[in-house]
């Protein structure tokens, strides 16, 4: 009886093997300049574990360099002038005397002091809530992905952009007087790669914002996103591009608020 049922056991089949998760093939020094030249590789390798920390950081600190560096250009008394003109182009100004349109420049030059050391924050801010958006957008349409990789998809499509249109600005703001730098029409960017430069931005504030939204290195940023949103949530092109564009509406919608508010190209 146990020779029979000795013959009959048999020893249970082995666990099935667990095959690891692929881990990334390009460091995240190696993404920063992949995603110049080989976009594609690099967001299939950002699907394999989503990065963003750097490219997040030189962002940020380049915003913040256009930002300081315009305002020295233009000077103390170069802002000291915007600011003056800001403040009589609102309706609540007609009631202020000289005095107190003084006190109220002088608060928005300190102010303004402070800011720009922030920036590098509102800058993280923003990159977190177009993350959000994004992720957001590609799960609507079926996407298969994390925050993480949406985040990682909204910074890399932003960072080459970001990088040329710097350098650009740089080099224009090297060779421009300060007195020819419209502070109020500049703040976004000195490089004229968008039909925005064709009206007037301060009779036509908003229709400058609105051609200033087909910019050259938006409509680089558009693509690359597309292309990342496709690979790393594995949406189809017309679905990738809905996201990018009705993000992209969106923005063009608040900065066309902030026109008519303020009366300057947003």
């Amino acid at each position: 009886m146990q020779e029979q049922n000795s013959a009959e056991w048999q020893a249970p089949p082995p666990p099935e093997k667990i095959e690891p998760a692929e881990g990334a093939q390009i460091s995240e020094v190696g993404t920063l300049g992949t995603i110049f030249f080989e976009p594609g590789r690099t967001f299939e390798d950002l699907k394999r574990k989503p990065r963003f920390i750097m490219a997040a950081v030189i962002i940020a600190l380049l915003v913040t360099a256009y930002s300081i560096g315009l305002q020295y250009k233009i000077g103390q008394a170069g802002l000291r002038s915007f600011i003056a003109e800001q403040i009589d182009k609102s309706p609540r100004s007609s009631g202020l005397s000289a005095e107190q349109k003084a006190n109220a420049i002088d608060l928005q030059m300190k102010i303004s002091s402070y800011t720009r050391f922030a920036l590098p924050i509102f800058v993280l801010i923003f990159l977190v809530i177009g993350g959000l958006f994004y992720w957001g957008g590609a799960k609507a349409f079926g996407g298969n992905g994390g925050f993480l990789h949406a985040l990682s998809v909204f910074i890399y499509s932003s960072l080459p952009p970001a990088v040329v249109g710097t350098i650009a600005n740089f080099i224009v703001m090297a060779i421009k007087s300060a007195d020819d730098i419209d502070l109020a029409v500049s703040q976004r960017s000195l490089v004229n790669a968008n039909p925005g430069f064709l009206v007037d931005g301060h009779s036509s504030p908003v229709l400058a914002t609105v051609l200033a939204t087909f910019d050259v290195f938006a409509i680089w940023g558009w693509i690359l996103a597309a292309i990342g949103l496709r690979l790393v949530f594995r949406l189809s092109s017309g679905s990738s591009w809905a996201v990018v564009i009705i993000i992209a509406l969106i923005g063009v919608a608040f900065r066309v608020i902030s026109a008519l508010l303020s009366g300057n190209p947003a």
